[in-house]
């Protein structure tokens, strides 16, 4: 089988398509054919060794995968089974869905939808699912319509897309942050109802200003964060989920302690097994596929190599959908 196989040896990281054996595959009580796998940002991470992602060497990358179950020992899951996977230490101390092939356990597993591909599961993936998971955030902490606009950062990637695509279709009016003013047409398609330049979040700014958001989706991290939650208003609530700018937070409690901003960490790798069957439930039901399918662009094993420095610089709109058999 073919797979993206990544190793390090006396210091020297390499990334490349491989012929792995089954035989090397790691345990698990699940075998599934992969059909499509992501280039999610992580997976970027991992691809190029620009952060610390993987954990164990040898390591096949991909931190989800989509495809047919092939053998299973699982009693949940039986040959022919159409299932998916969304983290859980996949393509960092497990090997991962950028493979034909996947073996792990059964209980990491979730059935694909009714009525979605596994392609269409990828378009999603585990940006998309994380951009569910952030809107579930916010439901559970009082963002509704009528409090006023949600706050996307990071608006062209991955989590951003969806996210906007979510939370307009769920009737929000949804303000888009970007550095690519020049996609204003794209997000507007995806319901964003108005474009701001991220440089006017990505600087130091002050503690408090001016209430804007009644609630915040952040992929960003950083001073853009920071900025988010200074500009939310009272009792409203910031979901975070990701570090495009950097990993630091560089904040004062004033924003939580004198409006009762909540900041939400969104974590998707071990999130639990119903809150994962809730989010799949409703990106099967309140994504609009049409919007979806504007923010694909399909690619092959070799492809993803070739594309994961784009996606850290922030050049790559949307979703990349690997087909792990082209």
């Amino acid at each position: 089988m073919k797979a993206i196989l990544l190793s390090r040896e006396a210091d020297k990281f390499q990334a490349r398509v491989a012929e792995v054996g089954e035989n090397d595959l790691p345990e698990g009580d699940v075998t599934v054919k992969v059909e499509y796998s992501t280039v999610n940002f992580k997976d970027a991470l991992a691809l190029t060794d620009k952060s610390p992602i993987v954990r164990k060497w040898p390591m096949v990358a991909g931190i989800d995968f989509a495809g047919v179950v092939e053998a299973s020992a699982h009693p949940s899951w039986k040959p022919g089974d159409r299932v998916l996977l969304n983290g859980w230490g996949v393509g960092e101390t497990h090997w991962g869905g950028l493979a034909q092939k996947a073996r792990v356990k059964g209980d990491w597993l979730v059935r694909v939808p009714e009525g979605m591909t596994t392609r269409e599961a990828m378009a999603i993936g585990t940006a998309g699912y994380t951009a569910m998971l952030c809107v579930m955030a916010l439901e559970r902490l009082g963002v509704t319509r009528d409090r006023g606009d949600v706050l996307v950062t990071g608006a062209t990637g991955g989590v951003g897309s969806i996210s906007v695509a979510l939370l307009a279709q769920l009737g929000y009016r949804v303000v888009a942050s970007t550095g690519k003013l020049s996609e204003k047409a794209y997000l507007e398609s995806l319901g964003a109802k108005e474009i701001i330049d991220r440089a006017t979040l990505s600087q130091p700014g002050k503690p408090l200003q001016k209430e804007r958001w009644a609630g915040v989706v952040d992929s960003v991290g950083s001073h853009t964060l920071v900025n988010a939650c200074a500009q939310t208003m009272a009792e409203g609530a910031v979901a975070a989920c990701g570090l495009a700018q950097g990993m630091d937070f560089p904040a004062t409690v004033a924003p939580f302690i004198l409006r009762g901003v909540t900041l939400a960490g969104v974590n998707s790798v071990t999130a639990p097994m119903q809150r994962r069957l809730e989010a799949w439930r409703r990106l099967a039901t309140q994504l609009d596929r049409g919007k979806l399918g504007s923010t694909i662009s399909d690619i092959g094993l070799a492809d993803a190599l070739a594309k994961a420095p784009e996606v850290i610089a922030g050049k790559i709109r949307g979703r990349l959908v690997v087909d792990v058999n082209r």
